[in-house]
């Protein structure tokens, strides 16, 4: 078992959060290469994850429990290579080209270290779910948070990872830091319930939401998808003439119209959707 050296920088918010994955990425490499692999957090993006390629690593991480939200991870060619040799036992080589298989490889690292996560969260955070997938490319909603990772002493043979929170995720981490500081102090004069409602609604006001128009969906096998080339066409489970939804951070919040507007494409509301209608068409696509 390896000992973690870790750093904090001067980014101090969600830092316990962020220091569970610094950990925890350490010792799952560590255990792997059996040595002591260092990690800390960077106070700025390294060189290495400066500019972006299409050879760039992506995984999702989908939080549920204590914790909702979703972040990804990025890693470059150089450092998904260099996590993969580790996870396989293979000669480090520099030169080596990042195979299929490798980043299969970094896949399942990363599945181990979402799993110590998890499960070093529960004592402080509550029970918290984590489920991480390969993915193609970066996510569809936009970075509320991002913090850069590094495991690895030696600059050359370090890995770097990029975390980017979602909103969601930051709101919920946000909520859950400032339950602490509640019991810490004294506690005044109760406050009438609507003061205490909006206190919590001002914190949510500036957190952006990515919104999403929703066309359709499809489930296809595997064996489909993986013969899928350009020019081909996937059918949609809805109709021309039915509304396209709307969802607020994978939430459906209302349906309308797609119109066009001086050359640009635009939205005609024509249903906003209660929580309980969503919930209840959620409950029916189950069944």
């Amino acid at each position: 078992m390896s000992e973690t050296a870790t750093t904090t920088s001067g980014r101090a918010e969600f830092s316990s959060f962020v220091q569970a994955w610094i950990s925890s990425v350490s010792q799952v490499m560590g255990k792997i290469a059996g040595s002591t692999v260092a990690g800390a957090e960077l106070p700025q993006v390294p060189a290495e994850l400066a500019a972006a390629s299409e050879q760039d690593l992506w995984a999702i991480c989908a939080c549920s429990g204590a914790l909702r939200g979703e972040m990804s991870l990025r890693l470059s060619p150089g450092s998904a290579l260099r996590a993969a040799q580790i996870f396989m036992s293979e000669p480090a080589t520099p030169s080596a080209a990042l195979t299929s298989q490798h980043r299969e490889a970094v896949a399942g690292l990363l599945r181990q270290v979402g799993g110590l996560v998890a499960s070093s969260l529960d004592p402080s955070w509550g029970e918290v779910q984590l489920r991480l997938d390969a993915a193609a490319g970066p996510p569809s909603w936009p970075a509320s948070s991002t913090y850069w990772l590094r495991a690895g002493a030696d600059e050359s043979a370090a890995v770097f990872v990029e975390m980017h929170l979602s909103a969601a995720l930051v709101a919920a981490l946000r909520a859950e830091r400032t339950e602490p500081a509640k019991a810490a102090v004294v506690a005044p004069p109760p406050a009438p319930a609507a003061t205490s409602a909006e206190g919590k609604l001002a914190l949510l006001m500036n957190v952006e939401l990515a919104m999403t128009l929703r066309f359709g969906g499809r489930q296809l096998p595997l064996r489909d998808v993986l013969e899928l080339s350009p020019g081909a066409v996937v059918e949609l489970d809805r109709r021309v003439q039915e509304p396209v939804e709307v969802l607020l951070d994978g939430k459906l919040v209302a349906r309308g119209e797609v119109v066009v507007i001086e050359g640009n494409y635009g939205l005609r509301v024509t249903e906003v959707v209660s929580p309980g209608a969503a919930l209840d068409k959620e409950l029916r696509q189950a069944t």
